[in-house]
């Protein structure tokens, strides 16, 4: 397992038990007492947990958004589609990353990438990617959603638009090969399709649980985007839906 994806395994049970001993995590993730507690000064240092004898605690103020459990779910699909969407990427480019669960594992990607310049209104992407390798971020301001730990509305809307990013990246909720790509929530579908057309390319990235999936809003058709990130081949009906759109496996 991943070290990533184990401190947020870490971070989900201390979600569910508020603490857990040293001893019960090696035991369940298969690793030596010294590497949960290597994962438990990382959480430490994100302000997430703190240490006490024998085991973690969860930080009182820590955030138990349900952004956490959605950015954890399937995450090894995520980390596959995150991997193939940063091979887009290259050095100086302006890029949008909006605040759908794959975008956290999407900045982890980026790890080689220099000089990028960041546009988004997530505040784990601008918290990951601030001065990572150079690069300089943008964060779209206004009201913050606890629930997303992201910003909407008009006034966070109207300063991303004033970018003219190379590539931009839109976490899909929803893959509806009659409808489009669509979402759960009004604001973030609302952004998305107000800021795709500053693009000069658009992905759209999606895990195969998306597919055929019902979203409660439209974000944006299939002719909007130009590449789809996935992690698994799409059914037939999507893919001749995506038709004139380059399909990328994870």
């Amino acid at each position: 397992m991943l070290q990533d994806t184990r401190q947020s395994e870490i971070y989900n049970l201390l979600q569910l038990h508020r603490s857990c001993a040293i001893s019960d995590l090696a035991q369940r993730f298969d690793v030596s007492d010294e590497t949960i507690r290597r994962d438990i000064r990382q959480l430490e240092a994100e302000g997430q947990a703190y240490r006490v004898r024998g085991g973690v605690t969860l930080k009182e103020n820590a955030v138990e958004a349900p952004y956490l459990v959605r950015r954890n779910q399937n995450a090894e699909k995520k980390q596959a589609i995150a991997l193939k969407a940063s091979e887009l990427v290259e050095d100086g480019m302006t890029v949008l990353i909006d605040s759908g669960s794959t975008a956290y594992w999407l900045c982890k990607a980026l790890s080689k990438q220099r000089n990028l310049t960041v546009i988004t209104n997530a505040l784990d992407v601008a918290r990951e990617m601030a001065g990572k390798n150079g690069a300089k971020v943008f964060f779209g301001g206004g009201a913050i959603d606890s629930d997303y730990q992201s910003s909407f509305g008009r006034e966070t809307e109207a300063f991303m638009s004033s970018f003219t990013p190379e590539i931009a990246f839109f976490s899909i909720g929803a893959v509806d090969s009659r409808r489009g790509l669509l979402d759960f929530h009004y604001p973030e579908a609302s952004m998305k399709a107000g800021l795709a057309a500053l693009a000069s390319r658009v992905v759209a990235l999606a895990d195969s649980s998306k597919f055929e999936r019902q979203g409660i809003v439209k974000a944006l058709d299939f002719k909007q985007i130009d590449i789809f990130v996935t992690d698994a081949l799409p059914p037939r009906q999507i893919l001749d839906a995506l038709d004139e759109v380059e399909v990328q496996i994870g």
